[in-house]
């Protein structure tokens, strides 16, 4: 994988998030990795063409966030198993939010428990948690399920501390690409709290994986993100 950084087009943008072609971020004791980096494309016809971002965390507990679409279904199983993981390996499965292109492949995790919005299961048992009065569930000390809606009403990221690059945050469609500040309100079903909760993702972590672009380096200036 490239390891070089790459500055994001755009006078504004350049100044707020540098984009990154590195997808591994090693760490003790999680490491992150990208899977498969999401997209989304407007078509001349008025459609468009989307996927999400697609997440490995791995250490004490093996996390997958976010699960594509159910057209990558034969990738993720592939993508797996080229780290010498099956779907039974993986511990936790988080959902950032329920829009078929991210958690299209739940039904291959029946071992796993299952995060989906503030849900959190394993098979028909759930477990009780504060995700929707807006505190987070910490899967441990280093691994956190964190509240940020807005773009849906029960949007999660999942936060990890301790990479080589800092916190890193796997953050659903908080963000879709290190450069929308200008397109993801025409997204969210509630824009005032989503400008907050990407404030607070933008000054609090290191590292942003967001849901349909490459990962973004931050620059923690809270007088920075004003505009955002």
């Amino acid at each position: 994988m490239e390891s070089e950084e790459s500055s994001v087009s755009g006078q504004a943008n350049a100044t707020l998030c540098t984009e990154s072609r590195v997808l591994d971020f090693p760490g003790n004791p999680y490491s992150v990795s990208v899977l498969k980096v999401g997209y989304c494309v407007s078509q001349p016809d008025g459609y468009f063409r989307a996927d999400g971002t697609v997440t490995l965390v791995t250490g004490p507990r093996t996390i997958l966030v976010d699960t594509g679409g159910p057209w990558d279904r034969d990738l993720l199983l592939t993508t797996l198993r080229e780290r010498g993981l099956e779907t039974g390996d993986v511990d936790w499965v988080v959902g950032t939010h329920g829009h078929s292109d991210h958690i299209g492949n739940l039904g291959l995790f029946q071992k796993s428990m299952i995060v989906v919005g503030c849900d959190i299961s394993e098979g028909d048992r759930y477990t009780p948690n504060q995700l929707a009065e807006g505190k987070p569930y910490h899967i441990d000390e280093h691994v956190s399920i964190v509240p940020t809606p807005g773009h849906t009403g029960h949007d999660v990221s999942l936060e990890v501390r301790g990479t080589s690059k800092g916190i890193v945050l796997v953050a659903g469609d908080l963000f879709e690409c290190c450069g929308d500040r200008e397109s993801w309100q025409a997204l969210s079903e509630n824009a005032t709290v989503q400008v907050v909760n990407r404030k607070r993702a933008l000054r609090n972590a290191d590292v942003i994986i967001p849901g349909h672009g490459l990962p973004f380096m931050t620059h923690r200036n809270p007088k920075d993100y004003d505009g955002w």
